[in-house]
């Protein structure tokens, strides 16, 4: 019988997921260990051996939050969400001041030699906080006009002292990742497209606007009085002309693109980089894969990251919980930016903008936030409980 027991609890593994995630944790160890070696100022053996640490640490924490049905997801959502805000305020006073005069961010606490960035806590907590934002709406309201703006406002509720304290923290590429999570789960709850398609064509032109307002000096000047830095500025300009500094503010992004362009179709073989890329081992990661195993090697990684997204699209609809429903569409929605920003602004599509690379870049706090929020989307196959939330679920209010 326990046998028995042992094999069901097995069989409610998605050992698809897993895999996808242990094939890119291989690319990432790879593109570390080259990476260091032609750039970096310690060892490759220390840099992989602590990047193996941290996803052991991914692994047992994976396992962990898979013991969580969507009950207890749900009670623990507000309590993991005040947390993150704590630390987020935290960390404005207790910032590593190393990190803010490299970077001008003062997103880092640093215990000894170990650094930590609060933010990566808050993704998968407030992914869970607006999930069941969300789904206790939808439970107790139909979808009307007002309600659909009701909701809306909920949601932004619960996002802007995120995004608040992003600003704060001087850290506008994360602030990103929460406005495409807060977007991912808008166009899945239900609120009607009369809605989504004018907010989503007013972003659009606001950020055409902003583009535009860059490259004149008049229009520089109004960004400047709105809370725009010179940096940021920068960064775009080498985004639209990455060959017009090339020894300045263009030259991560033109050494990036080189090392790339130098990979051609099946790239130059494990660890014999010749372009030096600043920050390759972290946001630069892709250029490593890309000149070590060309198109070729470039293709497979983001092969991988289509299969890990559509196992977690496939577990969502098998499970048929709309609470976990929205989770999903969270965590998809936080690897998918990632995932396009990163490998975007590593080509020259899109500015840089510090966004690292899911499973691959190093990191430990990101890789950290990205196996617990793997491990959220496994507790789903794990469990396979349809909650279908209703009005009389008093134990979910």
């Amino acid at each position: 019988m326990a046998e028995t027991r042992t094999r069901k609890k097995e069989d409610r593994i998605d050992y698809g997921i897993i895999l996808s995630v242990m094939l890119l944790a291989l690319f990432g160890m790879a593109a570390i260990y080259m990476a260091v070696s032609k750039d970096g100022s310690s060892s490759p053996m220390r840099a992989m051996v602590m990047q193996a640490v941290w996803y052991v640490i991914g692994g047992v924490g994976i396992f962990f939050v898979m013991q969580f049905d969507a009950e207890q997801l749900w009670r623990i959502a507000p309590l993991l969400y005040a947390l993150g805000i704590l630390l987020l305020i935290a960390v404005l006073v207790f910032y590593d001041k190393d990190v803010a005069r490299n970077t001008g961010a003062h997103s880092w606490f640093r215990f000894g030699p170990v650094t930590f960035q609060p933010s990566e806590v808050m993704k998968p907590a407030y992914v869970l906080m607006l999930a069941r934002v969300v789904t206790n709406h939808n439970v107790a309201m139909k979808h009307t006009w007002a309600n659909d703006w009701r909701l809306i406002g909920e949601m932004l509720l619960w996002t802007l002292p995120v995004l608040a304290l992003m600003i704060l923290q001087k850290d506008f590429g994360t602030s990103l990742v929460f406005a495409a999570i807060f977007a991912g789960v808008v166009l899945v709850s239900g609120i009607s497209w009369k809605i989504i398609l004018p907010i989503g064509l007013a972003a659009g032109a606001v950020g055409t606007g902003t583009i535009l307002l860059v490259v004149e000096d008049w229009g520089r000047k109004i960004l400047l009085h709105v809370g725009f830095k010179n940096y940021q500025f920068k960064r775009i300009d080498s985004w639209l002309n990455p060959s017009g500094a090339t020894s300045g503010s263009s030259y991560q992004l033109w050494q990036s693109m080189k090392a790339i362009g130098s990979g051609e179709m099946f790239g130059r073989g494990f660890n014999n980089l010749k372009v030096s890329v600043p920050v390759r081992e972290s946001d630069m990661a892709f250029s490593a894969i890309g000149e070590a195993f060309g198109f070729i090697g470039a293709a497979v990684l983001i092969l991988l990251y289509f299969l890990l997204i559509y196992q977690m699209i496939r577990v969502t609809f098998d499970t048929q919980n709309e609470f976990y429903a929205y989770i999903a569409t969270g965590v998809i929605m936080m690897i998918l930016f990632h995932v396009f920003e990163n490998i975007g602004m590593n080509i020259g599509l899109l500015p840089l903008t510090g966004i690292p690379l899911p499973f691959v870049s190093q990191g430990g706090s990101f890789l950290l936030a990205n196996m617990l929020s793997v491990g959220m989307v496994l507790s789903m196959r794990f469990h396979h409980q349809s909650y279908m939330f209703s009005r009389e679920e008093e134990s979910f209010q």
